[in-house]
């Protein structure tokens, strides 16, 4: 964990107070399972479940020799406990206490995780409304398309965040399981119902099967769900990143009062958020490669995933609540300028329309190859104007594409000047977005 890519509320629940407190959980749901299936009486229960607590310095004091942290810990507890402790830890394995624990700490981190998609979902959709009407020209292989709303650039954001959740929400009933089956995972020393009975009192759900551990598909599928989040997290990353360049300048972060882009130039306003959002989302893809190969252990278990697990489970919860924390803020104060999105939808001299052009033509007869020849020469004429300093708009506030339109003797046999000049229309490319906004926000 880096302490600054990190917040309180979800590092306390990886710190080692939190790993050993979901231990102790674990066993005190084991003895009220054995209370209630009756190997343990109602006194030497109440004692544990009252009395039972741990030393981390003792635990650390204890495995020094012991090399194993469940005796280290089972240790420490047994020592706050009288003659009752035998019953702690009886007929449960390592993985028993382990495994259950960490499904209890991942099931709370991915609530917390899901409150903070909430959040940006939150931040998204209102600024989506806001700009549901901010005209913008749309880009593909970053050259100038057809015009669109940057309100629809967000509700994409927002359809894709919620495609997250779904995997978030979905992850988090896959990994709501716990294991009580015991060293080999046969039963043979517990009953079924004692793995129902302490799974109840959890809140969680018994695996159906089980060897010695859970199986680590369930710890994949959550990490895979949290970088595909990422992976969305960072398109809207990137997305803003372009946004702000010098050349583009639709967007920009927040520049707070006092702070400084360059300590070589004075005049510098980067857009560190959201290049930082876009390097901790390539961190939390790395993840994914050793939780799949963490799926396969040797025969009925081995520890190749233990190591791993320690690293990726807490930074990838603590990595992920910071990043979608910090993204819903930059969304939250971004600031957007629909000024330049205008300048820069205009700025191809009204290219942005030879699509409406094209499509008006066949209703006069002109087959489609016909058409194509005669917009795409038009429009590669702008091209050349373009490159040679020509004015996009002149001074009777008409377009380099459109006076090219109106000159073409070709095409005005087909259409009219009223014809034409209809095509450059923005109203045009908007006229569905109350439907497309009425379908994402529900």
């Amino acid at each position: 964990m880096v302490v600054r890519y990190s917040r309180e509320i979800m590092a306390k629940k990886w710190d080692v107070k939190a790993k050993y407190d979901a231990w102790l959980k674990v066993e005190l749901a084991a003895v009220k399972a054995w209370n209630k299936l009756g190997l343990i009486n109602d006194i030497d229960c109440e004692k544990i479940l009252k009395n039972a607590k741990f030393d981390i310095d003792r635990i650390d004091e204890i495995e020094k020799t012991t090399k194993h942290d469940v005796i280290a810990f089972l240790t420490s507890v047994s020592e706050s406990l009288g003659e009752e402790s035998r019953f702690v830890h009886y007929a449960m394995t390592s993985s028993d206490c382990i495994d259950t624990a960490v499904a209890l700490q991942i099931k709370e981190s991915l609530e917390l995780i899901l409150e903070d998609i909430s959040l940006l979902l939150e931040a998204i959709k209102k600024r989506a409304i806001e700009h549901k009407n901010t005209l913008m020209v749309g880009r593909s292989h970053g050259i100038h398309g057809e015009p669109i709303t940057f309100g629809l650039v967000m509700a994409i954001w927002y359809d894709e965040i919620l495609h997250a959740k779904d995997l978030i929400t979905h992850a988090k009933e896959v990994i709501s399981y716990g294991k009580i089956s015991g060293a080999m995972g046969n039963f043979a020393h517990a009953p079924l119902e004692f793995e129902e009975e302490v799974c109840k009192n959890l809140d969680l759900k018994p695996a159906p099967v089980s060897n010695q551990v859970i199986q680590r598909d369930r710890y994949a599928q959550v990490i895979s769900a949290i970088a595909i989040l990422a992976s969305s997290c960072e398109q809207i990353a990137v997305a803003i990143r372009h946004f702000q360049r010098t050349e583009v300048y639709e967007a920009e972060e927040f520049f707070s009062a006092g702070q400084k882009g360059s300590s070589a130039m004075p005049h510098k306003r980067n857009p560190v958020l959201s290049e930082n959002i876009t390097g901790l989302c390539r961190v939390l893809r790395s993840f994914v490669t050793p939780a799949l190969e963490n799926v396969a252990l040797w025969h009925e278990r081995d520890i190749s995933h233990s190591s791993v697990e320690r690293f990726i489970l807490p930074d990838a919860f603590i990595t992920a609540d910071f990043m979608l924390t910090r993204l819903t803020n930059l969304i939250e104060n971004l600031l957007i300028y629909p000024e330049n999105m205008m300048k820069n939808l205009n700025l191809t001299g009204g290219l942005v329309f030879s699509q409406r052009v094209l499509l008006e033509l066949p209703f006069k007869g002109i087959s489609r190859e016909e058409a194509y020849k005669i917009v795409q020469r038009n429009a590669m004429k702008v091209w050349s104007d373009l490159q040679n300093g020509k004015e996009v708009i002149n001074e009777k506030n008409e377009s380099l594409f459109l006076i090219a339109l109106l000159n073409d003797e070709d095409l005005r046999k087909s259409l009219s000047e009223e014809d034409i000049r209809k095509c450059f229309d923005y109203s045009y490319y908007t006229k569905n977005v109350d439907a497309i906004f009425a379908r994402t926000f529900k």
